[in-house]
């Protein structure tokens, strides 16, 4: 079975505090997020709101993607999130009831 990756943006509220993080298990992730198991700067400032996430099967260039939006400024990183997610709603339920077929670069 093919692994794939994950590039996702949590926030804490809308325009709020930002994290961008990779994995291969998105669904573990968001709850280790959400029940705060790690210590850190997601759990301290209280993000745990998927707003934004994308599908590779490909772990360099979800990597090299993780990479390049760490680095982007913080407008362009919200603009992203507008685009796909308007109304800043959490997806985590989306993901648990199913992923989507879209699969990125």
């Amino acid at each position: 079975m093919e692994r794939i990756f994950f590039v996702y943006i949590l926030a804490n509220k809308r325009n709020g505090t930002l994290y961008i993080g990779i994995t291969s298990d998105l669904i573990k992730r968001l709850w280790e997020h959400k029940k705060k198991f790690v210590e850190g700067f997601t759990k301290k400032y209280n993000i745990d709101k998927l707003v934004y996430y994308e599908i590779y099967n490909d772990p360099e260039n979800a990597i090299k993607r993780e990479k390049r939006l760490k680095k982007y400024n913080r407008k362009w990183k919200l603009d992203l999130i507008e685009e796909k997610n308007s109304s800043w709603r959490d997806l985590y339920e989306e993901i648990v009831s199913g992923l989507p077929d879209q699969v990125g670069q």
